[in-house]
């Protein structure tokens, strides 16, 4: 190619591949191996010891799992990836890197169930402690920076609301505080936003959801944005201080402005082991190559399905941003011009009971715990996702009691509104 930038598209069908050397097949292989012969000695010595790039046993890193990552860093616009298991693999790699015992991390209060989950009692055992903030209210975030802080983490379009969150906003208390800023891209996938863009650090994504958008494959993913200074302050010892197993190299020092994403290799992937299937790689692989289409589509039919739901007289609220009148509407038109995401929630009048109700009666939409299908699903989460919170909790993270989740696929919107209507009807 000339020296134009390729575009989104273009990106997410070539990024990172090339036609297989030995065989020439043009899809990227399953390298189905655990380990990789080396040249001699030399080699191997030099692979072990961060002197030199190469495959040395999948747990670490793999071929197929390599394009995956090059693509995501490019979609995104990062200086590098590395590919897990799943996307809570990638928030515990991500934190590992950042925090010691006794340290603080604020996340905004919008945020999936299972990560709410993860980071009030899982993260305890590590001695790592959230502290919460309201997105809606900035402030609250620089109220909650202490001396301990080490990361903001948000999520760009909150799950399970669908609201839009002021990325740019909350980089500059990051900023200030001298602390990076996490961002959870799942919902919107770079195809709507690119958080790097507004001053996001590091992004994480469940690959099980939109980039892999057919509900097939588990995966997780962490872009390293390349803007963080990590020796600044004697913050980040992981990154800024001799590693000894690796003969006292300094990450930061040694690896510029990808040392994160080779921190969380190097010392998170290696040592905790949550590695990703190459045969899930691929899958992800051959999802991300449609995003585009895929979304775009969403987005329209997400946007047809919150308008009737807005006007049914069941309905008792529709939180949509892409709908002039959500409170969220600005942000959306900022941040996420071409749509506001498919995943969205509503209320009904019938409060809990009929929350219940409606999902039992849907035909077409399948009732399960996920998003980001081709297939539009649907979730009540006060009784799943988000049931080990108490009543007030629920509803401060987005998911009362008369609340529905809807995912919209890419079905026809006629098909998914007729499916709505007799569901309520009943």
């Amino acid at each position: 190619m000339s020296d134009r930038l390729p575009g989104f598209s273009t990106l997410a069908v070539h990024a990172g591949a090339q036609p297989d050397p030995t065989t020439g097949a043009r899809a990227t292989p399953i390298y189905q191996t655990t380990s990789f012969v080396f040249n001699d000695a030399d080699h191997a010595a030099s692979l072990f010891g961060l002197q030199a790039f190469g495959n040395i046993y999948t747990r670490i890193g793999n071929p197929t799992n390599a394009v995956l990552e090059e693509r995501v860093a490019a979609l995104e616009g990062g200086t590098a990836a590395l590919a897990v298991a799943s996307g809570h693999a990638a928030q515990v790699v991500v934190l590992q890197q950042l925090l010691q015992p006794g340290d603080e991390f604020i996340a905004a209060r919008k945020l999936y169930g299972g990560s709410i989950n993860q980071f009030t009692h899982a993260f305890k055992s590590f001695g790592w402690n959230v502290v919460w903030a309201d997105s809606d209210d900035i402030a609250s975030f620089e109220r909650a920076v202490t001396p301990r802080t080490k990361a903001i983490f948000i999520e760009s379009i909150a799950n399970p609301a669908g609201s839009i969150t002021d990325i740019e906003a909350i980089s500059t208390v990051a900023r200030k505080a001298g602390v990076p800023l996490i961002v959870d891209n799942t919902l919107a996938s770079p195809y709507l936003i690119r958080p790097i863009d507004h001053g996001a650090d590091i992004v994480v994504h469940s690959l099980t959801k939109f980039l892999g958008g057919h509900g097939n494959s588990l995966g997780g993913i962490i872009v390293d944005a390349g803007t963080f200074d990590w020796s600044t302050g004697g913050k980040y010892p992981m990154l800024s201080e001799p590693r000894p197993e690796y003969h006292g190299i300094r990450l930061q020092e040694t690896f510029g402005n990808f040392a994160f994403a080779i921190a969380c290799r190097v010392l998170g992937l290696r040592d905790l082991g949550p590695a990703l299937s190459p045969f899930n790689a691929f899958m992800i692989l051959t999802g991300i190559e449609t995003l585009p289409l895929r979304m775009q589509k969403h987005c329209d039919n997400a946007k047809a399905v919150a308008e009737f739901l807005a006007g049914h007289p069941a309905v008792a609220s529709v939180n949509y941003a892409g709908l002039p009148s959500d409170k969220y509407n600005r942000l959306a038109r900022k941040y996420a011009p071409k749509g506001a995401g498919a995943v969205f929630t509503f209320s009904l009048k019938g409060g809990y009971d009929a929350g219940v109700n409606l999902v039992s009666k849907l035909q077409l939409f399948s009732h399960l715990a996920n998003v980001g299908d081709t297939r539009s699903l649907v979730i009540h989460p006060a009784s799943t996702t988000h049931s080990q919170l108490d009543d007030a909790a629920k509803i401060k993270s987005g998911a009362g009691p008369d609340v529905v989740r809807l995912s919209i696929g890419i079905e026809d919107k006629e098909d998914l509104i007729a499916d709505l209507e007799q569901a309520l009807g009943a």
